[in-house]
């Protein structure tokens, strides 16, 4: 994520007794009404903002719940984060309207105040009804990935997830720590550090200076036909509908999250592959100013392919940095010209000055590339020529653009 720190999940698997299963069901129950409660209330009136909508809607959820109080100021900002990017898709498509967002998954979030770990691997979970503590079936050998985070004082446990999949339970444990301060990295005169420009979209997911173009659509498709079958599920009513809802919901989250990793791989792939030593993105914080409403399922997949991606790069020393995406889907990138004329249909960049044509998605991918570029040739302690990698060469400000060999 486009923050401060790093961030990781950790999946292990709670040792449950029947009667702490049946605490953790009634839970899980409660926690889909709270959340539906503040769904609707905040889509009534249009209330996306956390705390407002807690404001709103806290009181009704402890009178019909049973959760207790914290649980309770959990499901109203996961309802506000929800409702938050659910949208009309004019631009996309006319003919699809989104609905208000209903919690139907066997998950509840856990956070600090209601989930406690113990260096002994016991955890304590918050119920509808007392505390439990339970194991926590952690692998044996020290080795186990786990362990790094657990027993590794510098990550802190932030909020994580409780799920139930076939009859078995997940934690998945999300830990966090600040991110270390980039190093200044030594050239020589003559060194130049290589950049690739990643744009971030809705018909393509992600776009590269390289060329890479990772389409949004199956992503898209996959979830509209998901929706479409969810409401005719829910309209029948039964227990057996509602079973099938969550088994689809938890299919459609892995295809999101496996997918998602092999964009994130072929991005690193093309930064490899060109020798680049940064992969340049727009920053998350104001890209929904920039882009058309989109729905809460574009916002996380990019948070999400971010976090990746800072994740892989970080194994193959590539730095990963952001720019303001202001300006980016309108400048020209051969004559600089920026006008909004530029961008003459979703897909098609077409300048007004010097003419020149390309899909829209490139254009922003070379011109946050470029900005980035830009950036480190104004900076005081810059050395040697900065260059944007491109399909079949490099640009650099001084020498225009180079093939490759």
């Amino acid at each position: 994520m486009a923050d401060d720190y790093l961030r990781r999940t950790a999946i292990t698997r709670p040792e449950l007794t029947s009667e702490q299963q049946q605490l953790l069901d009634a839970t899980i129950q409660e926690w889909q009404t709270a959340c539906n409660i503040s769904s609707q209330i905040g889509w009534g009136i249009g209330e996306t903002r956390k705390i407002s909508l807690q404001d709103l809607a806290y009181g009704e959820v402890r009178e019909k719940t049973r959760l207790r109080s914290q649980h309770a100021i959990l499901a109203t900002h996961q309802a506000a984060a929800a409702l938050s990017g659910v949208e009309e898709i004019d631009d996309l498509d006319e003919d699809y309207k989104t609905s208000r967002p209903e919690f139907t998954a066997d998950t509840v979030k856990y956070d600090t105040r209601t989930m406690t770990l113990f260096d002994n691997g016991t955890v304590s979970l918050t119920t509808v009804d007392d505390r439990i503590r339970c194991d926590l079936a952690l692998p044996e050998d020290e080795d186990g990935y786990q362990h790094e985070y657990l027993n590794d004082e510098d990550w802190e446990l932030t909020e994580s997830t409780l799920s139930r999949r076939d009859d078995n339970y997940y934690l998945h444990l999300g830990f966090r720590k600040p991110k270390p301060e980039k190093k200044i990295k030594q050239q020589d005169d003559t060194e130049n550090r290589t950049v690739l420009g990643v744009d971030l979209g809705i018909v393509n997911i992600a776009t590269t200076s390289t060329a890479y173009f990772a389409s949004g659509r199956e992503l898209r498709h996959r979830h509209r036909q998901f929706e479409k079958i969810r409401g005719s599920l829910q309209q029948t009513g039964t227990q057996s509908a509602h079973r099938t809802v969550q088994q689809m919901s938890g299919r459609e989250s892995r295809y999101v999250r496996d997918s998602l990793h092999r964009v994130a791989n072929r991005i690193i792939k093309e930064a490899l592959t060109h020798d680049c030593e940064y992969i340049a993105f727009e920053n998350l914080r104001h890209i929904r100013e920039r882009m058309p409403p989109v729905k809460d399922l574009h916002q996380w997949a990019h948070r999400q392919l971010v976090d990746l991606v800072e994740y892989k790069a970080e194994k193959e020393r590539i730095s990963v940095e952001f720019v303001s995406p202001e300006g980016t889907s309108r400048r020209c990138p051969e004559c600089g010209h920026t006008s909004e004329g530029n961008r003459v249909t979703q897909s098609k960049f077409e300048c007004e000055s010097c003419g020149s044509t390309a899909n829209a998605d490139y254009v922003g991918a070379k011109n946050v590339g470029w900005r980035f570029v830009r950036r480190g040739l104004q900076s005081s302690r810059r050395t040697g020529d900065s260059q944007l990698a491109l399909k079949s060469g490099t640009v650099t400000s001084t020498r225009g653009f180079v093939p490759s060999d």
